[in-house]
C-alpha cells in the first residue's frame, strides 16, 4: 500500500448568497459551514507554490473552498461539473488541473466549480508513511461534500441539480471515482470522469446501474495504467457502461498542458463524449432563468 502511494506521490458554508457572475469571474467560497469535520483541531498553515512541475500547488489544506465559474447566460446549458485537481494527496495542483480546466468548461456554457479540497501536512509525524486511503480520506469526504453543495444551490447558479458531474485528475481521480461509487445512489454525480486517477488502494465494491463514466490515460503512464485498467475491468464486469479514451503517450499529469502527444486530444474527446451524454445542449429557457434569478 506505502508502495503504491510513493508511485503516486513520485508523479506529482458557507455559501454566502451568490450574485450571479459575468463569464470570466470566478468566486471562491468556503465548502463546509463550520470547520470540516474531522480536521478541526489542524494548525498547519497553508502555503501555495508558483511555478511548479505542475504549475500552482497548494500545500497544507485545511479549510476546503469550492471556486464557482459560471458561464454567461446566453451560452450557459444548465449542466456543471465539480473538478477535483491532483496532487498524490500531498498538495492540490489547482492551476494546471483545476482553474485552467474550469474555464474551458465555462467557455462552453457548462458551470464547473473547483475544489480545493483538504490535504494533511506531509511533513508531520507519520503522515508519508500513510497508506493512499488514509491519506485521502479527508479530500475524498470533502468532494462528497461538493457535490451536495452545488445540488442544494444549484438555484443559485442557473444549474440543473440532475446534470451535475464530477471529474478528477489523479489523486482527484481517486476522489471522483469514491464519489460515483458510492453506495446510495442518490448521493452519486449524473457523470463521472477520471483521468489518469482511480483507486489507488483497494478497489471499492462496484455498485450495479452506476452514472454514465468516462476514463482517460495515456499507455505510457506507469503510476496511473494499473489503476485505471483495473477500474474500467470492475466497471465493465458489474455491467457499467463506461468509456475509455486511452492514448499511446503523454505521462502522467499532462492536464491542460499541450505536448505534442496523442493526449493532447483530450479534451476534444471529452467534449464528444458529453455531448453524448446530453450535457453540452442547452436545456433550461431563458425564461426559467429569469424565475430563478427573481427567487433570489
Amino acid at each position: 500500500m506505502v508502495r503504491s502511494r510513493r508511485l503516486v506521490v513520485a508523479a506529482i458554508i458557507s455559501l454566502a448568497p451568490l450574485c450571479l457572475p459575468s463569464r470570466t469571474d470566478a468566486q471562491q467560497f468556503a465548502l463546509w459551514t463550520h470547520a470540516a469535520p474531522g480536521s478541526e483541531h489542524w494548525t498547519q498553515r497553508e502555503r501555495t507554490m508558483q511555478g511548479a512541475q505542475y504549475g500552482t500547488v497548494v500545500f497544507n489544506v485545511v479549510t476546503p473552498t469550492l471556486t464557482a465559474y459560471i458561464p454567461d447566460p446566453s451560452t450557459a446549458t444548465g449542466a456543471a461539473v465539480i473538478i477535483a485537481p491532483g496532487g498524490s494527496f500531498r498538495g492540490v495542483t489547482i492551476g494546471l488541473e483545476g482553474h485552467n480546466v474550469a474555464r474551458w468548461f465555462q467557455e462552453r456554457g457548462i458551470a464547473a466549480f473547483v475544489l480545493k479540497y483538504r490535504v494533511l501536512d506531509y511533513h508531520a509525524p507519520g503522515n508519508a508513511a500513510l497508506s493512499i486511503d488514509d491519506a485521502g480520506r479527508f479530500a475524498i469526504a470533502d468532494g462528497k461534500e461538493a457535490l451536495n453543495v452545488v445540488r442544494r444551490r444549484a438555484a443559485e447558479w442557473r444549474i440543473d441539480p440532475h446534470r451535475v458531474g464530477f471529474l478528477g485528475f489523479s489523486a482527484g481521480g481517486m476522489i471522483a471515482s469514491s464519489v460515483l461509487l458510492q453506495p446510495d445512489s442518490s448521493a452519486r454525480p449524473d457523470f463521472g470522469v477520471m483521468v489518469y486517477g482511480a483507486p489507488f488502494g483497494a478497489l471499492p465494491s462496484i455498485p450495479r446501474h452506476l452514472p454514465p463514466a468516462l476514463l482517460v490515460w495515456a499507455d505510457d503512464d506507469p503510476i496511473a495504467r494499473p489503476a485505471m485498467t483495473r477500474l474500467r475491468d470492475a466497471m465493465r464486469s458489474s455491467g457499467s457502461a463506461v468509456g475509455v479514451r486511452v492514448y499511446d503517450c503523454g505521462g502522467h499529469g499532462f492536464g491542460m498542458r499541450r505536448q505534442g502527444t496523442a493526449s493532447d486530444r483530450w479534451m476534444d474527446d471529452l467534449y464528444s463524449w458529453l455531448k453524448r451524454q446530453g450535457m453540452t445542449q442547452r436545456r433550461v429557457a431563458a425564461s426559467s432563468f429569469k424565475r430563478i434569478a427573481a427567487r433570489m
